[in-house]
């Protein structure tokens, strides 16, 4: 017979086991809701609560006249969920999103391949793009605020403007140095969300409004800095030439008005360009200035005393300098000059005899008060300050180089300085690029003027102004740079060209450099062409872009022309 047993046993057997899975239950349980609870709240907060940065508006840099160089403008990002695109409409999302964004469609196919994924970005469009993108409904497709920032310009001051990187961050130029004030302060948005994105309703939301960056206007002029790029980039183009720059400077205020180079860099194409060539050449570049350093050594003779403009030197086409013969810039036979026909003619062995009267020391330090060896401080990005040894280490034959521009080494933004300074009397005024930013309420605050400081008497401007002005004359070097109807004073410079690739001086470097009107002046240019292949003299291939420019800029301020005769100047002695 079969025996059940005894049905008691059964149930305790039965009662026991389910105990013992039920304290199973009990004790996970208590360690869910008890020992771990923070835990599992703590993880289900951050997978429901979703933080979003809020990218603040970045500021405009401009120009002068309020012209905007680079601003941001508005985007949309377009970006995936994998994991909540429905399986079957992949290859529909992708040939549909490849066709509205132009991405290629295996592109957009391996992006969807990953469901593990929650956040794919696939392109940065305009709004317009964004909504026919949103149009399709997709599900797993989104779109994100965004801002890109365009410079409508391209090339057009590219290298003083500088750029942002993909995160927003300035690389380059002001966009760097003025980062800090043109990012502003990104907000933040903290929100709880399900599992499909969407925002849980009755939930708190918490939002920090973006703070916008602050716009800089630069001291540039948009339409001279473009007249200026275009001069300098043909003149380097028909000259063979390496590289080229423009300086324009406002006498009175010392504000640079334009700051060219050739090539330019394209802030468009930004990417594809070197890093060499995002260098700001008008304040980095360094190069024996020349003839136009021969201002100087003429402002510390007359400045002394030891010399005046019509003192009379017995010039011979060569002269010995400790073991060197130095020879002068053009043959000629002995010939006696006035110290103003040394400095319209650009003597080398003239300008040396001088040099020798003031004596180093002196020479130095008016080199130093003018501002060389140390860097200008205009608030432009990467400015060098040049070479300026100590007059204690000049070696024999720098003791007669230096005088006339070989031996030290300066910024096309320093020698600019230089004809500022014997342009407005003797004053130099601080070089300076920024003309002001907005404050917090968008209004615009000026920056601090330039420092003035006295460098050489207004009598010595005077001077050398005359003996600059005959240097344009028919008997001077740089008649090409004459302007009808204006008095133009300036100076011509050839240089040896100092080229590592040669170890030693195997190029030259052409300068012109002088302001306008003379009698009452108002505008600095330079204009300096490096390691040309077509011509190599100062006065041939830098002067017409100084006259070119000078011209532009003139009619561009509606400067009249003065209408005054500049006083005659006696070249040679007997005359």
């Amino acid at each position: 017979m079969l025996r059940l047993g005894n049905p008691n046993r059964r149930i305790h057997i039965g009662l026991i086991v389910m105990t013992f899975v039920l304290s199973i239950f009990a004790g996970r349980l208590v360690q869910l809701q008890g020992l771990d609870s923070k835990v599992y709240v703590a993880e289900a907060a951050q997978r429901r609560v979703q933080e979003e940065k809020i990218p603040a508006r970045r500021g405009s840099v401009t120009d002068v006249n309020g012209h905007e160089l680079a601003l941001t403008i508005e985007a949309r990002e377009i970006f995936l969920d994998p994991a909540v695109v429905v399986p079957g409409e992949r290859d529909k999302v992708a040939t549909t999103l490849a066709a509205e964004l132009g991405v290629p469609e295996d592109q957009v196919a391996a992006k969807l391949a990953d469901p593990a994924k929650h956040y794919v970005p696939l392109a940065t469009v305009t709004p317009a793009v964004a909504r026919k993108v949103l149009a399709h409904e997709f599900k797993g497709v989104g779109s994100k605020h965004k801002y890109l920032r365009d410079y409508p310009g391209g090339d057009l001051a590219g290298s003083l403007i500088g750029f942002v990187g993909d995160d927003g961050y300035g690389l380059s130029g002001m966009e760097l140095l003025h980062n800090k004030l043109l990012a502003g302060r990104d907000g933040e948005q903290i929100m709880e969300t399900g599992r499909d994105g969407e925002r849980i309703p009755m939930t708190r939301t918490t939002r920090q409004t973006p703070v916008a960056g602050r716009d800089v206007r630069l001291t540039i002029d948009r339409d001279i800095q473009w007249a200026a790029q275009q001069s300098i980039t043909e003149q380097v183009r028909a000259t063979g030439a390496r590289t080229g720059s423009v300086i324009v400077m406002d006498v009175q205020t010392g504000q640079v008005v334009a700051a060219a180079n050739a090539p330019e860099l394209d802030l468009k194409n930004w990417k594809k360009t070197p890093s060499e060539g995002w260098v700001n050449r008008a304040v980095a570049d360094v190069f024996e200035p020349g003839s136009t350093n021969k201002v100087i050594t003429a402002a510390a003779a007359l400045e002394s005393g030891a010399v005046r403009p019509e003192t009379v030197f017995t010039v011979k086409d060569e002269i010995r300098c400790a073991d060197r013969v130095l020879r002068d810039s053009h043959p000629h036979p002995t010939e006696r000059l006035t110290f103003s026909g040394v400095v319209a003619t650009s003597s080398n062995v003239g300008t040396i005899l001088a040099a020798q009267k003031v004596g180093d020391r002196r020479l130095h330090d008016m080199l130093r008060r003018f501002g060389f060896g140390s860097k200008p401080g205009a608030g432009f990005y990467g400015e060098e300050a040049g070479l300026l040894p100590s007059w204690q280490n000049w070696s024999g034959s720098q003791r007669c180089t230096i005088a006339y521009g070989q031996g030290v080494s300066v910024t096309a933004l320093q020698t600019a300085s230089v004809y500022q300074t014997i342009a407005n009397g003797g004053i130099r005024v601080a070089p300076s690029i920024v003309a002001g930013a907005t404050d917090a309420n968008g209004a615009f605050v000026p920056a601090p003027p330039g420092k003035r400081t006295r460098v050489v008497g207004e009598r010595t401007a005077r001077e050398v102004t005359t003996m600059l002005e005959a240097a344009v004359s028919e008997d001077g070097t740089g008649t090409l740079a004459a302007i009808d109807g204006y008095r133009v004073a300036g100076k011509t410079g050839t240089a040896m060209r100092y080229d590592a690739a040669c170890q030693g001086y195997c190029g030259y470097t052409a300068t012109f450099v002088g302001f306008a009107p003379a009698d009452k002046p108002r505008l600095v240019v330079l204009a300096v062409i490096q390691d040309p292949r077509e011509g190599h003299y100062g006065g041939e291939i830098a002067a017409p872009v100084f006259r070119k420019v000078m011209t532009f800029a003139l009619k561009s301020k509606k400067v009249p022309p003065t209408g005054t005769t500049p006083p005659a100047v006696r070249i040679r002695a007997g005359e």
